[in-house]
């Protein structure tokens, strides 16, 4: 299964559900900067949501930040120029992350690249996760495409569970119950009677 990397302890150790925002390269040469981390641990036997960690995160380069975001939500350099920079925040961010299976939409491929960059550069070991459950591998395979392209976005439109908002904590909530309403949807073709 392409979304799913099981582990010994996946299968007692806490959900993290974590998104990263960053700021996008426009040229070649520029990196991905991270601007926002939000995190919530979830229980998997019950799927509820037991612990929340959000902040938004000053980069290095401030010049790499906008002045005025090309999103409704989006972040500016005026709301990360306060910030705490990733070094005051990785450890909390290591303790969140390590020991855990990780899940998000789309992670394998962009958000762990960049919280391993991140760690790289200021000269601290990543965490490392038990488990990964990406998203959109797992609902590619499992629910096919019929609610469109897949994107984060797309799906919640599909599901009625409003717009996304690229903040790190109200989409990984939102992660979180489009997981959940793909999981019926397809418990519920499963579970009906053969014609």
């Amino acid at each position: 299964m392409d979304g799913f990397i099981p582990s010994q302890a996946a299968g007692t150790a806490e959900i993290v559900f974590f998104d990263l925002e960053t700021t996008v390269p426009r040229r070649a040469g520029q990196r991905f900067w991270v601007l926002e981390f939000g995190a919530i641990i979830v229980c998997p036997r019950k799927l509820v949501e037991l612990e929340s960690f959000s902040t938004l995160i000053k980069p290095k380069d401030l010049s790499a930040v906008a002045l005025k975001s090309s999103r409704c939500d989006g972040i500016t350099r005026e709301a990360v120029e306060s910030a705490p920079e990733f070094e005051e925040v990785a450890d909390k961010i290591f303790s969140i992350l390590n020991g855990r299976v990780w899940a998000g939409h789309n992670i394998r491929r962009f958000d762990c690249a960049r919280i391993k960059e991140a760690f790289a550069e200021i000269g601290k070991p990543a965490p490392v996760p038990v488990g990964m459950i990406d998203s959109l591998g797992v609902l590619t395979e499992k629910f096919g495409r019929r609610a469109g392209n897949m994107k984060m976005a797309t799906l919640a439109s599909y599901f009625g569970l409003g717009q996304q908002k690229h903040r790190s904590l109200d989409d990984v909530r939102m992660n979180l119950e489009v997981l959940k309403h793909c999981a019926t949807v397809l418990f519920l073709v499963l579970s009906e009677p053969s014609a």
